[in-house]
């Protein structure tokens, strides 16, 4: 197979084996913007490229850290790189058909009414709760039509069985046990982050095949 040209057409195919034509469909016409491509936003970006979701919106300021390798999808080759560079290069191996888009900005009050306007899903990936509170803000001001999955609460290794998504407003989910926050020898981990984030490509997946409800 690695000497072999695979099309986008085999790539289609062998999704809709796996998930059928007309999920594969609504899926690929999907446009989800990952504000922040730390432990959340590069496992929720490698969930959504594995099912053949069609076009993503990467958005960081930062650089790939040797730190960040205990829970987010980078290499010691990337170390050094944009985040933004060092996932798309990944996603692309995955799918190389993939229409993404990169913006290596940091997320502000006054850009995040340019920088969501063409999604119709939007992530919040954040580390930080300042940063995640006025992400989330700016969003329910400026697109409160749009769909927003935002995760709190993911340090250390309590159970998985806490992680859960909760529907807070008619567009607004949020994903993690929603207490838990990094303290010294329980900080944020590769296990449960991934866990999270796997809550957030989840309520992501059923937004766009329709299913709002949880």
């Amino acid at each position: 197979m690695r000497d072999t040209i695979v099309s986008k057409e085999d790539i289609h195919e062998a999704l809709v084996i796996r998930h059928s034509e007309e999920v594969q469909k609504r899926l690929e016409a999907g446009r989800v913007a990952i504000a922040g491509l730390g432990g959340l936003g590069s496992n929720v970006a490698f969930a959504l490229t594995r099912i053949g979701v069609g076009h993503l919106h990467l958005v960081d300021f930062d650089v790939v850290d040797l730190t960040n390798l205990n829970r987010q999808q980078y290499f010691l080759e990337h170390v050094g790189m944009p985040k933004t560079e060092a996932l798309k290069s990944e996603l692309l191996r995955i799918n190389p058909y993939l229409d993404i888009v990169t913006d290596q900005v940091r997320v502000t009050e006054e850009n995040i009414e340019i920088l969501f306007n063409n999604e119709d899903i939007i992530c919040e990936a954040f580390d930080v709760p300042e940063c995640k509170a006025m992400l989330v803000n700016g969003v329910l001001e400026h697109f409160p039509e749009k769909k927003l999955v935002s995760a709190s609460g993911m340090a250390g290794f309590e159970s998985s069985n806490l992680i859960h998504t909760r529907r807070v407003l008619p567009n607004f989910y949020l994903c993690g046990d929603e207490v838990t926050e990094p303290a010294y020898a329980r900080g944020l981990m590769a296990p449960r982050v991934a866990i999270c984030a796997a809550h957030e490509a989840n309520m992501i997946t059923r937004l766009l095949l329709g299913e709002e409800c949880v």
